[in-house]
């Protein structure tokens, strides 16, 4: 029971696994550059220098600017995420030359002995050599939600965690030979998947990918049938197609994610999971845990209430408190007030406290065996249970002291002789009460959900105004066997108590089954498998590490107050990508439609490359970047591919309509093809530009300004020679123009209307 030398921890295998906060630099450099898109827009630019002037490769520039934003931005992100998770990280107690030390996960070799106390996660599998009352939950690992006893010679898998008492165990496999690691390998902070958002994105992309093949290949055709001149054939074609694709849909969602996680690292926020962002976003319940989330971590030993004369209350308490090595916050409070144990009272045997029984206890020998827990769970009606129902009303904490003949017989449920009632005073958090506020106007409803007495938690509820507060339920009258009554009790009431952890996560399934998106918040091991199970798992950082570890939201500085940020940057990105979505999507439907059109009839592409470049910057690229990063107070909503569609489609075929139109009324006259295409890009502009109006909205100082600025640099590209000569624009045909302007007026007043249309609609 030494554990290992120095001289052979030097020697031995390290526990070094792959950190999960974030994907290595040669990973995120493949992402960036290694893409479908750069691929396409490569080789159309290599066309245009091949084949065209190198004014209208600009596009090409894309991929440059597309990879460089991508990596630096997630590289900022790695940077705070790994800073982060090593605050995150517990340190691990072994026993080394014959005394404990706290190391480093990474630093935990083979063959370390590893201590063991209630809420102690497991890093690394092993064989347990010292027991004393430890049990282990490994739900996690194999789903059965009954802790399990663990006794000398007993294997232990990492990725599970302990529950109630103390323990040691030799170090077996560590690194990547572990079994949580191995079941986990895949886990990567940067894994986007299984969202609603990143789904409709990616299907999107997919959707559009298949497009481009066969219209890009009739636009092709067409270019090269109807053209004398091959470069302009070929810069027809290139014009087409690059407008087609969105090339900045998937960097501006993955700014957003990123440019999210650094900003809630900066609030000592840690996202394990980067879906977890949208995860904020369409939270409509949470779910409180009382101790540690609304009460500030700590208690302080109020009152010592003796329910029988004579008895040795004091040293009994005293000897209780001192029986744990790592004591709960209950026994530190104790402890302030009895430092240290009388003389004589060592505990021959212990049953260590869990939430599931409520209660802890000793054999003291000579002095007898003691019980300290929860009064409704010790108590029956009348002898104290009154007096203590009483007190609880108050919102005071209060436990009940027992004696009994035998501490084996009172886990069965034995007699129990109540001695005296112990109350403790809760510290509320000084932020509680403005962050429920904040939750209260965005519609997010608050469960408060406790492991203890109902009308403790129901008198801290209505310290706290949360509506509903006044009203509790006992846990343990709920419904087991009939999940729709028990989501019904859930739906109609606030305030809960005495619940079990494994009702903790029936809640968080009852809820879920009702529609909802749930979050739950915790910190202790009771809530872990309730923080597995929620949509959105939020552990306190003074929470024990089991619970920091399966959470994908960690408030590393233990403030209740961040949440409010954490949700409102949620809904910040979840709403800002469906902006930037309409945008880059109502570009690909004009570019599709337009393709179609002229290849169809067969005629010259109303613009080249480096129109739809200048266009693109100025209603799309440009005004994307500002809006993928804007704050915003909308509640997420489900629907976002029908919500993305119903406003791009009709947008998009309106847009390319109203080019059409102006650039067959130009061409139809005497000007020159230059001067036909500048009227199309002057109504491309204007219609895409309303466009941008439309997403915008509601219009701030900021947003104003964004679209009076694009709209200057327009026109300062058409009065410049310099700008003209370099983007080949021919302002010079007034009547071919006007035609333009009144085009886009009555394209633009469309618009709207289709787009409220369409918005009304429901599939």
């Amino acid at each position: 029971m030494d554990g290992l030398t120095s001289a052979q921890v030097a020697g031995a295998k390290t526990n070094e696994v792959p950190r999960r906060s974030s994907r290595s630099l040669s990973a995120i450099i493949r992402a960036n550059v290694f893409t479908l898109f750069n691929l396409v827009i490569g080789v159309l630019w290599a066309l245009i220098l091949i084949f065209g002037e190198w004014q209208d490769g600009l596009f090409g520039l894309v991929i440059v600017a597309n990879a460089l934003i991508g990596i630096v931005q997630e590289l900022r992100a790695k940077r705070t995420l790994d800073k982060l998770a090593v605050i995150n990280e517990a340190p691990v107690r072994v026993r080394r030359d014959g005394r404990e030390q706290q190391v480093e996960p990474h630093r935990v070799v083979l063959g370390d002995l590893v201590l063991l106390g209630s809420g102690d996660r497991l890093l690394v599998d092993g064989e347990v050599v010292g027991s004393d009352g430890l049990e282990v939950d490994e739900s996690l690992l194999t789903g059965e939600a009954d802790p399990v006893h663990k006794k000398p010679g007993d294997q232990v898998l990492s990725g599970s965690f302990a529950v109630a008492g103390a323990g040691a165990y030799v170090a077996t496999r560590v690194g990547t030979d572990a079994y949580a690691v191995r079941l986990a390998e895949e886990a990567s902070k940067f894994h986007l998947a299984h969202s609603e958002l990143r789904e409709g994105v990616a299907n999107f992309i997919k959707y559009i990918t298949w497009l481009v093949v066969p219209i890009g290949a009739l636009l092709i055709y067409s270019q090269l049938h109807n053209s004398a001149d091959f470069s302009t054939a070929i810069t027809g074609a290139v014009a087409g197609i690059v407008t087609m694709i969105p090339e900045g849909l998937v960097l501006m969602t993955s700014i957003a994610f990123a440019v999210g996680v650094i900003r809630l690292g900066r609030r000592k926020c840690l996202v394990q999971e980067l879906p977890a962002i949208e995860g904020l976003a369409r939270v409509d319940v949470l779910c409180l845990d009382k101790t540690g989330t609304l009460t500030a971590g700590g208690m302080d030993l109020d009152q010592v209430l003796p329910l029988r004369d004579g008895q040795p209350v004091e040293p009994a308490l005293a000897a209780l408190a001192h029986l744990d090595a790592r004591p709960n916050a209950t026994a530190q409070a104790i402890r302030a007030r009895y430092p240290a144990p009388a003389d004589g009272w060592s505990a021959a045997s212990s049953v260590p406290f869990s939430s599931a029984r409520k209660w802890s206890g000793a054999d003291f020998g000579g002095h007898g065996a003691w019980l300290l827990g929860a009064p409704d769970v010790l108590l029956h009606d009348g002898d104290g249970y009154d007096k203590a129902a009483e007190l609880a009303a108050t919102g005071t904490r209060v436990l009940v002291l027992c004696r009994t003949p035998d501490l084996r017989a009172a886990q069965d449920g034995g007699p129990v002789e109540p001695v005296a009632l112990v109350t403790l005073r809760q510290r509320i958090r000084p932020d509680a009460l403005k962050t429920l506020g904040y939750f209260a106007k965005q519609g997010v409803t608050v469960k408060v959900i406790s492991g203890d007495n109902p009308e403790a938690v129901s008198a801290i509820a209505m310290s706290l105004k949360i509506p509903g507060g006044d009203r509790s339920i006992d846990a343990r009258t709920l419904p087991q066997d009939d999940p729709d009554k028990l989501g019904e009790l859930l739906d109609s009431h606030t305030v809960f108590g005495r619940v079990s952890p494994q009702q903790k996560r029936q809640f968080v399934g009852a809820l879920q089954a009702r529609g909802h998106t749930v979050a739950m918040t915790g910190d202790g091991v009771n809530d872990v498998l309730a923080l597995k199970d929620a949509d959105l798992g939020i552990a306190m950082g003074a929470g024990s590490p089991a619970t920091k570890a399966v959470a994908q939201v960690v408030l590393l500085d233990d403030k209740f107050a961040t949440l409010p940020h954490v949700v409102g940057e949620g809904r910040r990105v979840l709403a800002n990508i469906e902006r930037v979505s309409n945008l880059f999507l109502t570009k690909t439907f004009y570019a599709i439609v337009l393709s179609l059109a002229v290849g169809v009839a067969g005629v010259m592409f109303p613009f080249a490359p480096r129109h739809s470049t200048l266009t693109n910057a100025l209603t799309i690229g440009i005004p994307a970047f500002f809006l993928a990063l804007a704050p915003t107070f909308e509640r997420a909503r489900p629907g976002f591919v029908r919500r993305v569609l119903r406003f791009a489609v009709p947008a998009g075929v309106l847009c390319a309509v109203a080019v059409l139109l102006s650039f067959w009324a130009a061409h139809s006259g005497t000007s020159t093809l230059t001067e036909d295409q500048t009227s199309a890009v002057i109504t491309l502009f204007l219609t895409t530009w309303w466009v941008l109006v439309l997403i915008t909205r509601p219009l701030n100082w900021w947003r104003i300004t964004l679209l009076a600025s694009m709209a200057g640099l327009f026109a300062l590209a058409l009065s410049l020679p310099p700008v003209r000569r370099f983007f080949a624009l021919a302002p010079g045909d007034l009547s071919n123009d006007l035609t333009a302007v009144g085009i886009s007026l009555v394209a633009a007043a469309a618009i709207s209307i289709a787009v409220k249309v369409a918005g009304t609609l429901r599939t």
